[in-house]
């Protein structure tokens, strides 16, 4: 048998698997389990399928683009569509998921009330009836404060496709209401970069094969970006080599050729100490810091007064021989690159550490360059519309003074701007503003896209500030820890059974995202469920709502494009996507090619006066990490298996990851007294978890790692032990500080042995 036939059967019994599974699945057990594997697959035959352009709408780097094979109606196999260079054919092992997901019996089907929120005593009831209760409430608010401002969102990254945006429209066409505000993913590496370079903008990923030197530093693509690991090992090839800088031995720093573990929150000191060294050197790029930068003389004298090499050792634990010597070695090819992970910048010196690395790769004259850059992120390939978002309040509304929430300034059809503005509280104190808010208290909860009980922090607080609410709307897909503290749960679909464009933050594709299946059960989209609640209130109240009381997605589209993005993506408008995903044309692949910098000056600021004042220092200057008073640190990352609190819910999944464990390394786990499997509990003075655990040398002998996920059958919840502390920027660019979520301390008892436990 040759190997193109070899693949051909493998992927023909995969299809044939997969396809049993899902229908096994459908509404009624259509096969019993024991039928589905008494009868041999189907042969493959691909004239027999439909093929749809899906898009993974994730909060992820890779964004990926798919192809949804369907017979008969059915979704039987997923896999990355081969027209982009960047999914390269196959999706990720979450991916390969999406059909259960669909399928999955735990799915919402229909509109649902809790009789008694947290009892568990959910009752079917009509769309009708589920809008009627919604709107007669939100009238009561409108009716009892005399504005909206009580009706708040909880939204974020569940769905990062643009018509998903249709939910903020939805809140602005009621009035003026209550934001959370603010991002807990990446705020204060947005407002550091800013802060340096103007905005937030990184290298195509594509072009790692063209660097010769690569730092990851504070990320773990082999898990959370393995589309981009392919380009990292083919530059690998070239003869590049590849470092990785973190606290833990991850599976990326398991395949690097140097890994470097550093003391959590020190990153900012190592960058400066090997800036000093460029210093000592004379290693600095004269060109670059001469002719592009602003204040580097300022920052360079503040280098030769405060920071010496083995000053930078001592702080973050690394030898000040291997200081020096990751300096040179940078700086010895062209080009070089450091990719910035997030969870770098999830400390309370966050941002200062970012701005430390983001000056040492500027001294080397690595920023405006193929194959180099500081990468973190980019919103270039974001310039849609967003009509959705953007619909106006009802006349008369009223909200906070001063215009400019949130969702930008309303202006009224004679160009007048609004003297009102939404209330916007900071998403990363989700259960402290809601306990502090008054006049008006919010009321009354809208949940979209966002698990707040897996997500925010500080669980136990949360679970006070939920009390305080008189009504809280879930629309989601699973019942969740959140939707188990909902008064109303409406079913939403899929991303396999609605319309959508989706756009990457970190790579240059677009991909179209079509209906595969038609929705099952009675479920919508967000923007439907917009349209729905806006005809139900208005009957009640004629103009209390002005969001469109009918929806047709492919003219929503329509409207969310613009003449920008077409020119862009070589495109005339966004039904070209259905031939198949397109990358923005780009002069170069190079973040900022012409050295043309968004900052006041024009230019690279090592000394940024905006900085300065906002609070933190003008130059990059080091700021130290935190310090607990428990004897643990606390990792929560993400899984290879999951994505907050999504994927790990499936059955699917859980043959890969059964249950969550925390990891100890072997010493603090003999002092404690602790054996592999044995039941333990995770506390400090947020809470507590109760968990087993696993003994790894992959982390500190001072560190304890439990990966962040949702298991539908347990209670395990890594933010009981979360607090909602803040990291030091992310304010100016996102409207709230970022989440210290990796600046936690908590300490670890043993609860039972292995054996006792069982």
């Amino acid at each position: 048998m040759s190997n193109e036939q070899g693949l051909l059967n493998r992927r023909s019994f995969l299809k044939g698997l997969a396809a049993l599974s899902a229908v096994a699945a459908l509404p009624g057990g259509l096969l019993s389990s024991r039928c589905a594997y008494a009868q041999p697959p189907v042969p493959f035959n691909p004239k027999t399928y439909t093929i749809h352009r899906n898009a993974c709408p994730r909060n992820c780097y890779d964004t990926c683009s798919l192809k949804t094979w369907v017979k008969d109606d059915v979704i039987t196999f997923v896999e990355g569509a081969t027209e982009s260079t960047f999914t390269h054919g196959t999706p990720c092992v979450k991916g390969l998921t999406y059909p259960r997901r669909v399928y999955s019996p735990d799915r919402i089907k229909y509109p649902m009330v809790q009789d008694g929120r947290g009892s568990g005593k959910w009752r079917r009831v009509s769309w009708d009836e589920a809008m009627q209760r919604i709107a007669k409430k939100m009238l009561e608010i409108k009716k009892k404060d005399g504005s909206m401002l009580g009706l708040a969102l909880s939204k974020y990254s569940g769905n990062l496709g643009v018509m998903g945006y249709a939910v903020e429209g939805m809140m602005s066409s009621l009035g003026y209401t209550t934001r959370f505000a603010g991002t807990p993913c990446w705020p204060a590496g947005i407002d550091a970069q800013n802060y340096d370079m103007g905005d937030m903008w990184c290298n195509d990923p594509e072009d790692f094969v063209k660097a010769k030197y690569i730092i990851i530093w504070g990320a773990n693509p082999a898990w959370c970006s393995m589309h981009t690991m392919k380009y990292i090992y083919q530059a690998r090839e070239k003869g590049a080599k590849i470092v990785v800088i973190d606290p833990l031995l991850t599976q990326t720093a398991a395949k690097a050729d140097l890994y470097l573990r550093v003391r959590p929150g020190s990153d900012g000191a190592l960058a400066l100490g090997m800036a000093r060294h460029l210093v000592d050197k004379g290693l600095v790029d004269q060109d670059f810091v001469n002719n592009y930068s602003h204040g580097y003389a300022e920052f360079e004298d503040y280098l030769r007064n405060n920071v010496t090499v083995e000053w930078a050792s001592e702080i973050c634990g690394l030898s000040a021989e291997v200081i020096r010597e990751l300096a040179e070695e940078f700086t010895a090819v062209n080009p070089a690159t450091v990719w910035i992970g997030y969870g770098m910048q999830r400390h309370v010196n966050g941002g200062a550490n970012v701005r430390a690395i983001d000056a040492f790769v500027a001294m080397t004259g690595n920023i405006g360059i193929e194959g180099g850059g500081a990468r973190y992120g980019h919103l270039q390939t974001w310039g849609y519309s967003y009509h959705g978002m953007m619909q106006k309040p009802p006349e008369g509304s009223v909200g906070m003074k001063g215009a400019g929430g949130p969702v930008g300034e309303f202006v009224s059809d004679s160009g007048e701007k609004s003297e009102y503005s939404d209330r916007a509280l900071n998403i990363n104190q989700t259960a402290q503003g809601i306990l502090d808010a008054s006049e008006p208290p919010v009321r009354m909860l809208w949940v979209a896209s966002k698990n707040p009980f897996a997500q925010d922090f500080d669980r136990n607080k949360m679970v006070k500030a939920f009390d305080k609410l008189e009504m809280v709307v879930c629309v989601d897909q699973f019942f969740n820890e959140t939707v188990q503290h909902a008064d109303i749960v409406l079913p939403v679909t899929t991303t396999f059974e609605q319309w959508d464009v989706s756009s990457s933050y970190w790579h240059y594709w677009l991909s179209v995202n079509q209906p595969a299946i038609k929705p099952l059960y009675e479920c919508k989209s967000d923007p439907e469920i917009a349209a729905l609640l806006s005809k139900t209130i208005n009957k009640l109240e004629p103009g209390s709502c002005t969001f469109p009381q009918e929806f047709d997605a492919k003219s929503w589209l329509d409207q969310e494009f613009n003449e920008a993005m077409g020119k862009q993506f070589g495109i005339a408008g966004w039904d070209d996507l259905l031939e198949g995903p397109r990358k923005a044309k780009m002069v170069s692949s190079a973040a900022w090619y012409d050295r043309k910098f968004k900052t006041p000056s024009g230019k690279y600021e090592f000394k940024s006066e905006r900085c300065a004042e906002n609070g933190h220092t003008a130059l990059p200057e080091y700021k130290a990490g935190a310090m607990g008073t428990l004897p643990f640190h606390l990792f929560t990352p993400h899984l290879q298996y999951g994505l907050h609190s999504q994927f790990v819910n499936l059955d699917w999944m859980q043959v890969f990851w059964p249950e969550p464990f925390v990891y100890i390394h072997p010493f603090a786990a003999q002092k404690k007294g602790i054996a592999e499997g044995d039941l333990v509990k995770v506390f400090n003075e947020a809470g507590h978890v109760e968990l087993r655990a696993k003994i790894t040398t992959n982390v500190p002998e001072d560190f304890l790692v439990m990966y962040e996920s949702w298991f539908n059958k347990l209670s395990y919840n890594v933010q009981n032990v979360v607090k909602d502390t803040p990291a030091d920027m992310g304010k100016m660019a996102t409207g709230a500080p970022g989440a210290a979520i990796h600046s936690q301390f908590v300490d670890i008892t043993l609860l039972g042995s292995k054996g006792a436990a069982a």
